[in-house]
C-alpha cells in the first residue's frame, strides 16, 4: 500500500461527512493496516510511521490501536504459520507433545517465527475439531489426530518450499 496515495473520504466514505477530522482519520487505521499486512506480510516500522504522519496522527495511537487486534502483527512472519490448539480435548490428548517437538525441530517458541521465515509457530485455544485431537493448522490447512507418524510428516511439510 502507498500511503501517500491514501485518501481518507474514499476510503470510508459518506459516513466520513458526519464525523470530525480526527474521527475521520481514525476511521480508517484497521483498513488501512489490512492493507498494509497484506502487502508486506506484516506492519513495518517505516510505513506506519508513513501513515502516522500522511494522518497527522500520533504514532503511539497507531501503534494502540494495532497491537488491540491480534491480526496484526509487527514482524516478519514465517512462510507457513503453525497453530498448534491447546484446548481441553487436544491438550488432554497430547498437543503439548506436539509443540515441543515442533518448538525443539525449529529452534523457536511459541509466538515466534524462524530466522529464515519458514514458520510462525502460535498457539491457539481451540480450532473447533476437538474430534479430531490433538490438532495443528498450517496456514489453513487442518492436521488432525496427530500421532508420531503425522508429527513427523508434518515437521517434513513444514521444511518443504
Amino acid at each position: 500500500m502507498n500511503v501517500e496515495e491514501l485518501n481518507v473520504d474514499e476510503t470510508i466514505g459518506r459516513v466520513g461527512k458526519i464525523l470530525c477530522e480526527h474521527d475521520r482519520k481514525k476511521g480508517i487505521l484497521i483498513h488501512s493496516f489490512q492493507k498494509i499486512q497484506e502487502d508486506f506480510g506484516y506492519l513495518p516500522d517505516d510505513v506506519l510511521n508513513k501513515l502516522a504522519k500522511k494522518l497527522s496522527l500520533p504514532l503511539a495511537e497507531i501503534y494502540s490501536v494495532a497491537s488491540f487486534y491480534k491480526q496484526f502483527h509487527f514482524s516478519p512472519r514465517g512462510k507457513k504459520v503453525v497453530r498448534v490448539c491447546t484446548g481441553t480435548a487436544c491438550h488432554v490428548r497430547g498437543a503439548q507433545k506436539v509443540l515441543t517437538a515442533l518448538e525443539d525441530e525449529f529452534g523457536i517458541s511459541d509466538g515466534e517465527t524462524t530466522p529464515d521465515l519458514t514458520m510462525t509457530l502460535e498457539t491457539v485455544g481451540c480450532v473447533g475439531c476437538c474430534g479430531l485431537a490433538p490438532v495443528a493448522t498450517v496456514n489453513e490447512d487442518v492436521v488432525g489426530d496427530i500421532t508420531r507418524k503425522k508429527l513427523d510428516d508434518l515437521i517434513n511439510s513444514i521444511k518443504e518450499d
